[in-house]
């Protein structure tokens, strides 16, 4: 009799507890940045496992700057290994690649996975949460502050709306060469084949393409996802549905109004680089000291940071990097020591008038950038300030309803600046035979989809985004024995896709690997939603950047 009330009780107060968790709704054209509907967009509350998106971002950043490759083993802590469900399974000692762990934090969300990451990347898991706070704060996320990386509910952990729907947005637009996992139904996770918990949505909603779902008690049933239609794309990002079923019928009406108001023909507008925050004075001290240093080796400004009380100012890390190469450029001749000591007593940067000295080698001056570039890039990371806020969640009763008018919006995200990423590097990168990570591949491997069933995705090596446009874009079919099947396979793509590819040029590429069958001259975007086709059918196809 008194388990029978005990019972009764809980299945009281569950749904309860479900139900106070405060709601919150965003919605974005996803072109341009622009909100088009908000309530309680800027209500901190907690995340839950929507924090994995940003965990996955600076995975995504780790690989692009050449720390990790996806084919390192991070060894998993005891720590990692006791998290709470949702989890892969991990044991203590274990080592497992990364590519792995991606998979399984992204598409089953799991705890350990996550954890994982964060304390290989980092060291441990608080060193990790403040990196994401100050990442967080690059991107234009104001309200939000991470003290884990998997999202479990703790204090002082807590994002809102708006932001997540602006890290949906990046991870879209910043790595468009891993974002395809994120509509994977399952995958291979190394130790399991994970499902996705986001598959009915993806199922169930034309268009969708991710991105992630989170629930705590404390925050409700969270989702983030992103769809595109014909030329829109609209993210939205909803906090405390009251379950899951009620959660993606909300988050359904939310993108059809997003589809319903978005305007069918507009300039779209990418996001700017992130935005450091760093110091001016001490970064033209480390731009001149490593200049002067070895790529290897770690600028001595590294080891102890200068805070200053003078001004900061806010810049991209391109501008910092361009910076860093103008100051090493005006003392070509100046010995390593000599520019060292020159950097540390100078209070600015002078320009020679004149030289008698002839100008140096086009192969030493490459030389020095190369350098300068490697060592920079390090240089600004250290050098990042977190500016994150140090209040708690709001405390309030559940919100009241949105307005069914526009009326009552709150003003929309200022555009983010067009200026291009620097060109990067046209060198080849194959993850399983290289011995070294190489910096800025132009393709990127984030694993063979043998043996992951009839979803699998053949498309998982695929060309970096450029930022250069027009119609040098093309796509890869794959390699093929002879010519003549080389041959069928482009005409059955351009038969089928005829739309897209009106006025593409076929072309079979001969080589000692056999016939490879590319389509060239087309845009970034039908390029895109060609492979996308192609992959529906479990055919292999790759981007080609120009």
């Amino acid at each position: 009799m008194f388990r029978a009330g005990l019972l009764t009780l809980m299945a009281f107060l569950i749904p309860v507890a479900v139900q106070a968790a405060p709601f919150a709704a965003f919605v974005m054209d996803g072109r341009t940045g622009k909100q088009i509907h908000a309530q309680n967009a800027d209500t901190r509350l907690h995340p839950a496992s929507l924090t994995k998106m940003m965990t996955l971002y600076m995975a995504f950043t780790a690989i692009e700057r050449g720390q990790v490759r996806l084919d390192t083993k991070f060894t998993i802590s005891t720590k990692a290994a006791n998290e709470v469900p949702s989890k892969l399974g991990l044991r203590a000692g274990q080592k497992i690649e990364l590519r792995y762990l991606i998979r399984a934090a992204a598409i089953k969300s799991a705890n350990d996975a996550a954890t994982a990451i964060g304390e290989n990347l980092a060291g441990s898991e608080a060193n990790f949460a403040n990196q994401m706070t100050r990442m967080a704060q690059a991107l234009g996320m104001r309200n939000s502050q991470f003290r884990n990386a998997n999202g479990l509910t703790q204090s002082g952990h807590f994002s809102t709306a708006r932001d997540m729907t602006i890290l949906g947005r990046r991870l879209f637009y910043d790595f468009p060469q891993y974002y395809p996992i994120f509509s994977r139904r399952s995958a291979d996770a190394g130790i399991a084949t994970v499902r996705s918990t986001n598959r009915t949505f993806l199922d169930n909603y034309s268009g969708a393409d991710g991105i992630k779902t989170g629930y705590t008690r404390a925050a409700g049933f969270n989702l983030t996802a992103s769809a595109q239609r014909g030329s829109k794309r609209i993210i939205a990002t909803v906090f405390g549905g009251t379950s899951t079923a009620q959660r993606n019928a909300t988050m359904a009406k939310l993108l059809d109004m997003g589809f319903g108001r978005a305007p069918t023909r507009v300039r779209e507008v990418k996001p700017a680089p992130p935005q450091y925050i760093v110091q001016r004075k001490s970064s033209r001290k480390v731009a001149v000291a490593a200049a002067s240093t070895a790529p290897a080796a770690r600028p001595a400004s590294l080891k102890k940071p200068q805070p200053s009380t003078a001004t900061v100012a806010t810049k991209s890390l391109n501008t910092a990097l361009n910076e860093a190469m103008a100051l090493a450029a005006t003392k070509p001749q100046a010995a390593p020591a000599k520019q060292a000591a020159a950097s540390g007593a100078a209070t600015g940067v002078r320009r020679l008038a004149s030289s008698s000295r002839p100008p140096r080698r086009p192969s030493q001056v490459a030389s020095t950038a190369a350098a300068t570039n490697d060592a920079v890039k390090e240089a600004m990371t250290a050098t990042v300030v977190a500016s994150a806020s140090q209040g708690g969640l709001s405390v309030s009763a559940r919100p009241i309803r949105a307005p069914r008018s526009r009326g009552a919006a709150s003003p929309a995200i200022a555009a983010a600046s067009t200026s291009d990423v620097a060109k990067r590097s046209n060198a080849d990168l194959t993850l399983e035979t290289s011995p070294k990570p190489q910096r800025r591949s132009e393709t990127v491997i984030i694993g063979s989809s043998a043996g992951e069933g009839p979803e699998a995705r053949p498309t998982e090596k695929v060309s970096r985004a450029s930022s250069s446009g027009g119609q040098a874009w093309g796509v890869s079919l794959g390699r093929f024995k002879t010519r003549d099947q080389a041959d069928a396979r482009l005409i059955q793509i351009a038969m089928q896709e005829s739309e897209l590819l009106d006025g593409a040029l076929r072309n079979i590429r001969e080589s000692s690997s056999g016939f490879e069958a590319t389509l060239v001259g087309l845009s970034q975007s039908d390029a895109q939603k060609t492979c996308g086709r192609v992959a529906k059918q479990s055919l292999r196809c790759d981007l080609m950047a120009p």
